[in-house]
């Protein structure tokens, strides 16, 4: 990533651009653009078009972009995920096997990574663990996304890392489901119609608004853009909602599960 940013500043000031002059013609703000020229932020594939054709840059960067090695943490196609929850107007998130990400405490994420195959270094999973507190972030910015979660009553049957663990994210879960801007569902098990049999996936609006899709697979995720495939996965999201426990009904199976323990 440093050697694209490099290349982003060098090609900037040739071009008689400002920092913040580039960013308002990129639309982001700022310390944005400082992140990715400084390589702590990934350069997003639209975004390397974008500067190739207005820095006449001959599709340099989209060829940097393409070809960049991963050997950061993430691969791009993750970096590029994480750089849109990072900014984004609001998420609405469906998850059926695992607590998402922004919702999971350190001993549970710790206990995610352990169940990795093949089995994770201990170095690897501490650094993932610390990578994912991280992005827990946005859910407490200055201006808070809208986040609806609807997760599966599995995900909170399972123990993964024992009682204690399993205590403590039933405990911070109640506390998040009251955080501005997050709403947290819970879809009952045993129902005779369901809409999240697809898996899960993320749909995302960003600063512009534009909507997003992300889905996973093992060893590979999928940033989705074109209109039909985001609409599909959008109506999926509403019926889900509609099946789902309402919030307050959440927030009761939490007081309960925890009053259980």
């Amino acid at each position: 990533m440093k050697m694209v940013g490099a290349l982003i500043s060098v090609f900037r000031r040739t071009a008689g651009y400002t920092q913040r002059e580039l960013a308002e013609r990129l639309r982001v703000d700022e310390q944005t653009l400082a992140s990715i020229e400084q390589g702590r932020r990934s350069l997003r594939t639209e975004y390397a078009v974008f500067l190739d054709e207005l820095l006449d840059t001959k599709g340099a960067l989209s060829v940097a972009v393409e070809n960049m090695p991963e050997v950061d943490l993430f691969p791009r196609w993750a970096e590029e995920y994480i750089d849109l929850e990072r900014e984004a107007l609001a998420l609405s998130w469906y998850d059926n096997q695992v607590l998402p990400g922004l919702l999971q405490t350190p001993a549970y994420a710790r206990a995610v990574f352990l169940n990795d195959v093949p089995a994770l270094s201990e170095d690897e999973v501490e650094q993932r663990v610390a990578a994912r507190v991280e992005r827990q972030e946005v859910l407490h910015r200055k201006v808070p996304p809208t986040i609806s979660f609807i997760i599966s009553e599995v995900t909170l049957m399972d123990r993964l890392g024992g009682d204690e663990v399993h205590h403590e994210q039933l405990r911070r879960l109640r506390e998040w489901a009251d955080l501005p801007g997050v709403t947290l569902q819970v879809m009952p098990v045993g129902r005779d119609f369901h809409a999240g049999l697809v898996g899960p996936f993320t749909v995302i609006e960003t600063e512009d608004h534009q909507r997003i899709a992300y889905t996973e697979a093992p060893r590979r995720g999928w940033l989705i853009a074109d209109p039909d495939e985001v609409s599909y996965l959008e109506r999926r999201y509403a019926m889900l909602r509609t099946q789902a426990l309402n919030p307050l009904e959440t927030k009761g199976l939490l007081d309960r599960l925890l009053g259980e323990q």
